[in-house]
């Protein structure tokens, strides 16, 4: 065993005199506010969002619909957890692919649970494609726990409407600033943090304990 660290910078956003309310996801997506029901549909949409990505090598829990599922019930549990802050989004429309779920072979239903909220292609109900979930930290910031979109839905600016949601939230929860840590290496996302107002206030490091063969 050995262990390996990844570079990460957080990041926080003053709340205070902006206007989140226009947060209204594109024509044909919906949110759906926090409800115990949804955790299974919050770990999926997690799974599907992170299990490539290189946030599975610093969390390996995402890179598991488990850890996904279990991470999810975590969270719920704090005594921070804000509902206000934690969305679902959904959509009718079709991708094809069923979210992904079908690159993973004739077998891929087994490894979600009897009752998983992903159902199959034809089906009249939505296709969840993002999630995030907020909480209060003890210092009273709004910490952003997760962002995932699933890849067959990026592009769309799907993850700037769920982030203007939940920093909504936090707002409405009475909090002056929020905060969240990425990756370094995850681009894409810094880039989207910074225009959307946050600014990078140190660099931390995640240590992480790798098998080497």
């Amino acid at each position: 065993m050995g262990l390996t660290y990844f570079k990460r910078f957080r990041m926080e956003i003053d709340l205070r005199g902006r206007d989140f309310s226009d947060s209204r996801p594109p024509r044909g997506y919906r949110f759906l506010s926090w409800d115990r029901t949804l955790v299974e549909a919050h770990a999926e949409v997690k799974y599907l969002s992170f299990r490539s990505e290189i946030d599975a090598n610093v969390f390996p829990c995402l890179g598991d619909y488990s850890g996904c599922l279990r991470l999810m019930y975590e969270i719920s549990r704090k005594p921070g957890f804000l509902q206000q802050s934690t969305w679902l989004l959904a959509t009718d429309k079709r991708s094809g692919s069923r979210t992904g779920l079908d690159g993973l072979g004739a077998n891929r239903m087994n490894i979600l649970p009897v009752g998983s909220s992903i159902l199959p292609i034809g089906s009249a109900e939505p296709e969840y494609v993002g999630t995030i979930q907020g909480i209060m930290d003890s210092n009273r910031f709004g910490a952003v726990q997760n962002l995932g979109i699933v890849p067959e839905q990026r592009g769309l600016g799907l993850g700037s409407c769920l982030m203007l949601k939940a920093l909504e939230g936090f707002q409405l929860a009475g909090l002056s600033r929020a905060m969240l840590e990425v990756t370094s290496r995850n681009d894409g996302a810094i880039r989207l943090y910074r225009r959307l107002g946050f600014s990078k206030i140190r660099t931390v490091y995640k240590v992480v304990e790798v098998a080497y063969s």
